[in-house]
């Protein structure tokens, strides 16, 4: 799926790229992303003054390179494309300020806050035919590809009966992130809940890249709330569910482990695949019952672990998405369908069924 392409073909046309918004904590990807000529950063869309200057002396940007009107903003530099890195709930106006100008669009993980939202930056991107990416941190994972290419392509597990999978960290505070970021990560409505939301797409992503965009047919859910003086206003421990026909998906999203983890497991009739981290995988099958290890490597993966290539890449059509993989927007909308789901669940108690 994210075959790796010679960046150097970018390099040649770089890419006229936007920043809208700053106070996500994953920022710094693109702000300190100076040592590569195949984008060229244009503008800078923040109105966070006290951040600006913060921001502008970390990454050594001239000030005049950031707006505080983002039409404006976008009018003046005509960008080919802008990376949002606000809150979540920002994601649908920036879509729908950059639609209507033919600018595309990649956003932090997750697409939206809400279905709704969801589907009017869908019918945005329809109308005004732009791209509409979704960056993931495991979508650059070499286990995440080839778990997909075992599992798919191999049909290593045999048919999928249950997928496992635990992301999260210590917790926003505790890891220590910025005031701007806190401030909206843990707000209901700014970033659509806490824990659930926060890590709960990365499992509900990945899940549908391997069951291939299927349906599921019901999401339960259950949350926490351990640390209530700390995260009054959201949950911070959350497990979601996900029932499909011949299969279930148990995403274990999470404010409080011990110490960050981005892991999945992944069972079949014939055998399973665990992926601790990154670059480590375990499996076992049938036809294979000692169980072995592979040590994957980035560049001989052929997954791409810069989403700006990525993003440039299918801009410049060196790169195609397919439907329902990981930075697709069919595939974010089942996201955001399944988290809407174990949200309404966890509210009222009750297993929602996906209409």
């Amino acid at each position: 799926m994210l075959l790796l392409c010679n960046t150097d073909l970018f390099a040649q046309t770089p890419l006229r790229l936007a920043v809208a918004g700053t106070t996500h904590g994953h920022v710094g990807w693109i702000l300190g992303r100076k040592d590569k000529k195949d984008i060229i950063l244009a503008g800078i869309y923040e109105p966070n003054k006290e951040l600006v200057k913060k921001q502008s002396k970390q990454y050594n940007i001239p000030e005049e390179l950031f707006f505080d009107d983002l039409k404006m903003m976008l009018d003046k530099i005509k960008p080919e494309a802008v990376v949002a890195f606000g809150s979540i709930y920002h994601h649908l106006s920036v879509v729908e300020a950059c639609a209507p100008r033919g600018i595309h669009v990649m956003v932090e993980k997750p697409l939206a806050v809400s279905v709704k939202h969801a589907e009017r930056m869908q019918s945005l991107a329809k109308q005004y035919g732009i791209l509409l990416l979704t960056n993931y941190e495991t979508s650059w994972y070499p286990t995440t590809e080839r778990t997909y290419q075992l599992a798919i392509d191999s049909s290593y597990v045999g048919n999928i009966r249950k997928a496992v999978f635990h992301h999260g960290h210590e917790g926003p505070k505790e890891i220590g992130v910025s005031k701007e970021f806190f401030e909206w990560l843990t707000d209901p409505v700014q970033n659509g809940g806490g824990a659930l939301i926060d890590f709960g797409c990365y499992g509900s992503n990945i899940i549908t890249y391997l069951m291939r965009g299927e349906k599921p047919i019901s999401v339960t859910a259950i949350t926490s709330q351990f640390k209530p003086a700390i995260y009054p206003k959201v949950d911070d421990e959350a497990t979601i569910i996900v029932e499909y026909k011949t299969a279930q998906c148990i995403i274990q999203a999470s404010w409080n482990w011990p110490y960050g983890r981005k892991d999945l497991e992944l069972y079949g009739d014939l055998g399973y695949i665990i992926a601790p981290d990154r670059y480590n995988l375990r499996r076992r099958n049938k036809k294979n019952p000692v169980e072995s290890t592979e040590k994957l490597i980035q560049k001989e993966s052929g997954v791409i672990d810069d989403p700006f290539v990525y993003f440039a890449g299918v801009i410049r059509k060196k790169i195609t998405v397919p439907e329902y993989s990981l930075y697709s927007l069919s595939n974010n909308i089942m996201v955001v369908r399944i988290l809407d789901a174990a949200r309404e669940s966890a509210k009222t108690g009750k297993k929602v069924l996906l209409k």
